[in-house]
């Protein structure tokens, strides 16, 4: 059995791992996308983030992973056992699915299971790699190089958390909810920008300059490479209680609140950096939720929402040629007190006209209304 390095025992990469774990809590923000050189660690971020997860319970012997008790995700074959009650729970563990590049929208969909049609004469669907990773994570290395109407499967099932296969005589329904997670190195191609903006997070990943963090790389991954048991053993608890509070923040999500002043402030700064459409208001709105779920509350706060802009707004911003698209912290947190500030002025604003309805309302009514 292959043993994979903790999440919790990777040094530095503070942005990337908040933004596998705020997917990790709400999947269907939309993935991750990891951008940087050769040996920044971001493969093994992807595999240690489902390995920390605990063990889910699924129905025994259903291929897409189904929750037995949720009878409106369940897929066509559970929905037709639990009609019977006979479906029976089981635990598994997250699955981690690796996508090569080379795969086919057949093998990333689904297909018809053509050996059943021929014998048989049964048309049968084969789930293919969105069912297996149904309620995982899902990883892309090299995301750049796959098919650009494969990504687009991707990214649409990431999205809608479900999966529609129509073809051969064929209609097939499926959850696929799961944490879409693609790396690259820009030295070999970017992707386009319709593709690059469908992605909720892009995280830019750099080696560690600092000497004493890297001589602490070091001497973890020669222990790891020495004995890797113990090592993971050594990075357990961590571990557990990390995976805890992802769950614990999955059941907090749909009880997170906001406010209007927090949508107008979204609106406000995502405007303040022209940004195309209305994607990353989205985007940012729910990572804001996501955050604050994962830190224990109701109700979502400016830097809920200023952390979450670091992760939506730097690969959706426009740039010149020549110009670097990195957002500068000081740049988001003057544009974030100013689109408080107009947030604040449009409450205040909102406040006055409803005042001034309400009067005028009063005055007509006491126009309108017969005297004795």
């Amino acid at each position: 059995m292959q043993v994979i390095y903790p999440f919790t025992a990777i040094v530095g990469q503070e942005r990337m791992k908040r933004a596998l774990i705020l997917n990790a809590v709400h999947p269907l923000i939309g993935g991750v996308l990891i951008r940087g050189e050769r040996g920044t660690a971001k493969s093994t971020a992807a595999r240690g983030l489902a390995a920390l997860l605990p063990p889910m319970e699924a129905v025994e012997g259903c291929p897409f992973a189904c929750y037995p008790d949720d009878p409106v995700g369940l897929c066509h074959v559970c929905q037709a056992g639990a009609s019977n009650g006979q479906l029976k729970g089981g635990h598994r563990n997250t699955p981690f699915i690796d996508l090569p590049v080379s795969a086919t929208e057949d093998r990333v969909v689904g297909t018809l299971d053509i050996e059943k049609a021929i014998r048989q004469g049964e048309r049968h669907f084969e789930p293919g790699i969105l069912a297996a990773a149904n309620r995982g994570i899902l990883y892309v290395d090299e995301v750049n190089l796959l098919d650009d109407h494969v990504v687009d499967l991707l990214l649409d099932s990431a999205a809608m958390g479900v999966n529609v296969v129509e073809r051969e005589g064929i209609s097939v329904q499926h959850p696929a909810r799961f944490v879409l997670v693609g790396s690259m190195n820009p030295e070999e191609g970017d992707l386009r920008p319709q593709l690059l903006d469908r992605f909720a997070h892009a995280v830019d990943v750099i080696g560690i300059d600092e000497p004493r963090a890297r001589v602490e790389i070091l001497r973890r991954r020669t222990r790891f490479e020495q004995d890797a048991d113990r090592f993971t053993e050594d990075f357990a608890d961590e571990a557990r209680s990390l995976g805890e509070r992802i769950i614990q923040a999955r059941r907090r999500y749909d009880k997170v609140s906001y406010t209007d002043k927090d949508l107008y402030t979204i609106a406000a700064l995502t405007s303040s950096f022209n940004v195309d459409g209305h994607r990353a208001d989205l985007v940012i709105l729910n990572t804001a939720r996501a955050q604050a779920a994962f830190e224990g509350r109701e109700d979502i706060t400016d830097r809920d929402i200023l952390l979450s802009a670091e992760l939506a707004l730097p690969h959706r911003m426009k740039k010149q040629p020549f110009q670097d698209n990195a957002l500068q912290p000081e740049q988001l947190e003057a544009n974030m007190r100013q689109a408080r500030a107009e947030a604040e002025e449009n409450e205040e604003s909102m406040e006055e006209a409803d005042g001034d309805a309400a009067s005028m309302e009063k005055k007509v009514t006491r126009v309108m209304t017969p005297r004795n």
